[in-house]
């Protein structure tokens, strides 16, 4: 059954600076579609939803949309009036006999965002600020919604109120975002924008890995057919035309018009489908397997309890992703971790030769009047020290998805995602022993997303993760370390999706035990349950951990037979006398697969503990 046709846009041309941005884009917006808006940086996808608002005319095409409809659109950047408070910008365009009807929603939407309504809007930060748009746009209630980044500064218990509101919301939406959870929640229909022209998927973004994937070998295999075509074409022309007659002369143009074509299609597809090509990161060189050491830490500020006897040990090669609400103490811990804060009581031991790479979500540590060169190498030059290499600064900007062009350009001139890639090659260029991410996913495309995770993936030393993507949680870590608000923070081992199963079991068993109201069947039940607390519960384990269980006995067999090849040639005695640095290269080498054996069995044995529900 075809729902009703809200807005449709035929055959439309847009033009930057007389280069096409579109070509013949058409696409319709139904009634209760939830429409995932996908593609690259610069593929165009405000520039579309411009178009959806009517805020940006055609070059040429049409748009309808239907009479009466209204439109919404939350904007990245928020430009706050003085004196007008957040209960009045929310209730901006509501026309004043109606807004006592929407006071009500206004209360539940900015007490989910955790906005204090009666606060003046030049007071909030840029994370509040955005709240304080989303809550507008939600509270509009718009016949089409246009939703751009709307998770970015949400903690994870904000996102999933945001999810089920948006499941439950009348209208339709359109979504921009880089939460590939998220748009997997809510969205049943895809728009893929990809090297200017648009392609639907009548899924939702659940679907769309394997979806694009089958449509990107489609085209492989097309290009491949074409290829072959072209070279019969071309040999034809290379024996020569006999006679010069007009069709042999129409069928040359053709050719070569064939061969233009064929190489600007596949030049293209390789553009498409490139992977940044990534040097693997060094092994971290540590001897201590421990890390850093909290011991009975209590810490509050005025009557806020944030940490109260709490202890943790984070060894070396831990990659720890931690979770909580905006305010639980997160960024206490990390400072406290790095020795900015100290513990009211308790004490923090760090191992004396740690180094720390820290990655500030506020940026603090890029000055709005240096350009990205400056960023990246202070000194001056034109190159600098990528993991003991040299690169020059403007190649090592074009792994980080910078035109090599803006070299020059101000920080000052960045958006807020091209300043956090350029934070990013700061960092990544030489990672310490002890890397820190505070939300290093908010304003990322997800081609940069894909790159990091790339990269963390290679990453041997200790990694510990703020963040409120998921889907990148599961990606990068091993461990989860959630700040509840009860000041006593707990560590799970897995990915969020393997916390957010420990949390969805022990909710339902709470729900169990509270079913039975008559004491002597409470009691009944506990007498019968606790046989089963004492024995080893099995769990089923999430794809990507199971996938690295049954991996690790394989890793740890090659390393136990290179330290077994290693020893046999260090128990030579002429090793020494032959080449002494042979020798100590060797031994450094034998160090390194010791330590990762030992990391190894270490993760095995979580795993198995994690399996066994240990």
């Amino acid at each position: 059954m075809s729902t009703r046709l809200l807005l449709s846009v035929k055959d439309a041309l847009i033009r930057f600076s007389e280069e096409p941005v579109f070509e013949n884009l058409a696409f319709n917006i139904h009634e209760n579609s939830r429409i995932a808006l996908v593609g690259k940086n610069g593929a165009g996808k405000s520039t579309l939803m411009n178009i959806i608002t009517g805020n940006l005319e055609l070059d040429d095409g049409e748009r309808w949309e239907e009479p009466g409809i209204t439109i919404g659109y939350l904007h990245q950047d928020i430009t706050p009036k003085k004196g007008q408070s957040v209960y009045q910008y929310i209730l901006q365009e509501i026309k004043e006999e109606d807004r006592e009807l929407h006071s009500y929603k206004v209360d539940i939407v900015a007490q989910n965002l955790e906005l204090d309504v009666n606060r003046d809007m030049t007071h909030l930060s840029g994370g509040q600020l955005r709240r304080a748009g989303l809550a507008r746009a939600l509270v509009e209630e718009p016949d089409i919604l246009l939703l751009d980044e709307p998770t970015n500064h949400l903690d994870l218990e904000a996102i999933q109120w945001l999810e089920d509101y948006l499941n439950s919301y009348r209208g339709t939406l359109m979504v921009i975002s880089h939460d590939r959870t998220f748009l997997a929640n809510i969205t049943n229909k895809v728009f893929w924008l990809d090297r200017g022209s648009m392609k639907v998927s009548p899924r939702g973004f659940k679907y769309f890995d394997e979806w694009s994937e089958m449509l990107l070998e489609q085209e492989a295999r097309e290009l491949q057919n074409r290829k072959s075509s072209v070279a019969l074409e071309v040999a034809w022309a290379s024996r020569g035309v006999k006679a010069r007659v007009k069709r042999n002369v129409a069928r040359l143009a053709k050719v070569r018009e064939m061969r233009e074509k064929l190489k600007a299609d596949q030049a293209s597809y390789r553009k498409a489908t490139q992977k940044i090509d990534l040097k693997p990161l060094p092994n971290i060189d540590a001897t201590s397997k421990v890390v850093a050491e909290f011991y009975n830490v209590h810490k509050s500020f005025e009557d806020l309890k944030i940490l109260d006897k709490f202890s943790l040990r984070i060894q070396r090669g831990d990659r720890i992703g931690i979770l909580g609400k905006n305010g639980s103490g997160k960024t206490t811990f990390l400072k406290m971790l790095i020795g900015q804060m100290e513990p009211d009581q308790g004490s923090v031991k760090r191992r004396k030769e740690l180094e720390f790479s820290y990655f500030d979500q506020k940026r603090s540590d890029l000055d709005p009047s240096d350009t990205l060169k400056k960023v990246l190498s202070p000194g001056g030059g034109d190159y600098i020290d990528v993991m003991g290499k040299q690169r020059h600064v403007c190649g090592y900007l074009k792994d980080f998805m910078f035109d090599p062009s803006r070299a020059f350009d101000k920080v000052s001139q960045l958006s807020g995602g091209q300043k956090n890639r350029l934070m990013l090659a700061k960092i990544l260029a030489n990672p310490k022993t002890c890397l820190i991410l505070d939300e290093p996913t908010n304003d990322l495309d997800m081609d940069t997303l894909d790159m990091l995770e790339e990269i963390l993936c290679q990453y041997t030393g200790t990694l510990i993760i703020v963040s409120h993507d998921r889907d990148f949680l599961d990606q990068t870590v091993t461990k989860i370390l959630a700040f509840e608000g009860d000041a006593k923070p707990q560590i799970h081992i897995g990915g969020y999706s393997d916390y957010l199963n420990f949390k969805s079991g022990k909710a339902e068993k709470k729900r169990d035990n509270s079913t039975s109201q008559d004491p002597k069947q409470v009691e009944s039940k506990a007498e019968q349950d606790e046989p089963e607390e004492k024995s080893i519960k099995p769990q089923k384990l999430s794809y990507k951990l199971e996938r690295e269980l049954m991996q690790l006995p394989d890793k740890m067999a090659k390393t136990e037979e290179k330290i077994k090849t290693y020893n046999e040639s260090l128990a030579d005695p002429d090793f020494y006398k032959r080449d002494a640095n042979a020798f100590h290269e060797m031994t450094k080498a034998l160090a390194d697969e010791e330590a990762r054996l030992e990391r190894y069995e270490s993760r095995w044995l979580e795993l198995e503990e994690l399996k066994m529900g240990g």
